[in-house]
């Protein structure tokens, strides 16, 4: 039975670090508010682009403002600011010989294609599951069973599906799902947070990959 490798984005195959920041103060500056606290900003990272901005101080009906604020700046620098991380090529490319795979983000869906290519990673990836395509995005399990549905996948094959992810919410989306949750520190979590979630800690995407590889053989 084929394994089937689930990755989540920022923090674990790419780093948007600079779009993101670059994206957020330009909405807080837009709107006239403050720009934010850039360690505060990148703990967030991960979370959906509303719950950022209410947990950045957004009062919830203003959120949609600053959300297409940020969108637009976004759009503009996107693919210029936005890199692999270490590894994370040679991680596709090793996971990509013994499973199928897919992205689940809380990135907007319509990005995905795009990013993917530019960055040369796209023929990797059979399902891209985005914020826009579920209504309850991770910690949610729902991103991950609408991944394993469009992959045809058995209820069986969750004993060989894993989520590789640098947050506690792709373990908690994870565990909800009954798939194997991965965590890297690549990202914007550490060692001391990640351990409260899960003991399958890896460096970087290759790890993880190497450990799914050898799991259950």
């Amino acid at each position: 039975m084929k394994k089937i490798i689930l990755f989540d984005l920022d923090g674990t195959l790419i780093d948007s670090t600079p779009a993101i920041v670059h994206s957020f103060n330009t909405a807080f500056t837009l709107l006239g508010k403050d720009t934010p606290d850039i360690n505060k900003l990148k703990s967030l990272i991960g979370h959906t682009l509303e719950d950022m901005f209410v947990m950045l101080g957004v009062r919830k009906d203003e959120v949609n403002n600053y959300v297409d604020a940020y969108r637009q700046a976004y759009h503009k620098v996107y693919l210029e600011q936005t890199t692999l991380i270490e590894s994370a090529k040679e991680a596709l490319k090793e996971a990509y010989s013994f499973a199928d795979l897919g992205v689940v983000t809380t990135k907007g869906s319509l990005f995905l294609p795009n990013l993917l290519k530019h960055l040369g990673v796209f023929d990797y990836f059979k399902v891209l599951i985005g914020k826009n395509d579920v209504t309850y995005p991770k910690p949610n399990p729902e991103p991950i069973n609408l991944a394993l549905s469009r992959l045809n996948s058995s209820e069986k094959q969750r004993e060989n599906t894993f989520m590789i992810g640098d947050t506690p919410l792709d373990i908690q989306a994870a565990n909800s799902a009954n798939v194997t949750a991965l965590s890297v520190l690549c990202g914007y979590c550490d060692f001391s947070i990640l351990s409260q979630y899960n003991d399958k800690i890896f460096k970087n995407p290759l790890e993880a990959v190497l450990f799914a590889k050898e799991f259950g053989c």
